[in-house]
């Protein structure tokens, strides 16, 4: 119902300037069909079944031809705003909000114009304000101890900002080696080269490692 209400909204009130490619009502396929549709914004939900809007907006950002994503909830989740903004959200619009002011903000995305509702700047600097940066380590921590050691070494080298071809030195291995290390290790973060990066100074880790 959520979906066919968005579209027709979406249709009707943005006099041709909106086209609506699809619809999904799980993560998963929204990520499927934005590899064959190419969309130019994609309205998130946060809970499905399946896959969750968050990994969901993860995967499409580390596509090659990666939409802005927008999502559109209640913003009743604790941490919403924070954790979707670190998966690459560029906005939110509440489902509660007038269909001038969504259709307006899927305009500005496309922009390049981030689009954050009251809500969700509120949730944002709250989250800030209170963010617990010894639980956010320890999480980048885990994602990355949890990659095969060979991968873990090539996103370590990479987030230095080491080339493929130094990071093959580096780890005595050829360059097509170190290329598939990070490209397993981004399949499964669901991360691209610069997020990984981001995971990494997220987790802070010792001189020794």
């Amino acid at each position: 119902m959520i979906c066919q209400a968005m579209a027709l909204i979406l249709t009707d009130y943005s006099n041709g300037r909106i086209e609506v490619a699809y619809t999904s009502t799980d993560g998963g396929d929204a990520v499927l069909r934005a590899e064959s549709e190419r969309p130019d914004v994609v309205l998130m939900d946060i809970a499905m079944p399946g896959m969750d809007g968050i990994e969901a907006t993860r995967r499409l950002r580390a596509l090659p031809h990666p939409p802005h994503v927008m999502i559109l909830t209640s913003l009743s989740p604790s941490n919403t705003v924070e954790r979707a903004v670190e998966a690459g959200v560029e906005g939110f619009v509440s489902k509660t909000d007038a269909p001038g002011e969504i259709i307006r903000r899927v305009l500005g995305v496309c922009g390049d114009a981030p689009q954050f509702n009251t809500a969700s700047q509120r949730q944002l600097i709250g989250g800030l304000a209170a963010q617990r940066p010894i639980s956010r380590r320890d999480e980048a921590r885990a994602m990355l101890d949890a990659l095969p050691e060979r991968e873990r070494e090539a996103v370590l080298l990479a987030a230095e900002g080491f080339t493929n071809a130094q990071i093959a030195s580096r780890m005595f291995i050829s360059e097509r080696t170190a290329k598939a290390h990070l490209s397993s290790a981004a399949d499964k973060l669901a991360m691209g080269r610069v997020q990984m990066a981001r995971l990494v100074e997220r987790a802070d880790l010792p001189a020794a490692d």
